[in-house]
């Protein structure tokens, strides 16, 4: 099995070692996994989508501007 290493803040280094009881590298492949689950839900949805990037964005823009006109 490959090893992976990454780097996280001092503070949450401090709070991951003050419960010594929990396997983190598990934690972080489940949360790997869990995301990368979602990305194929994505690119399954993604394939059969017959949008743009310009609809995508276009789309995005129009509930921002729908959202703040509810919040005025």
């Amino acid at each position: 099995m490959p090893n992976v290493t990454f780097s996280v803040p001092d503070e949450l280094h401090r709070e991951m070692r003050a419960h010594p009881e929990i396997k983190w590298a598990e934690v972080a492949r489940a949360a790997i996994r869990g995301q990368l689950r979602r990305l194929d839900v994505y690119d399954r949805l993604l394939a059969r989508s017959k949008l743009t990037e310009e609809d995508a964005v276009e789309i995005g823009r129009s509930i921002r501007h729908s959202a703040a006109r509810r919040t005025k």
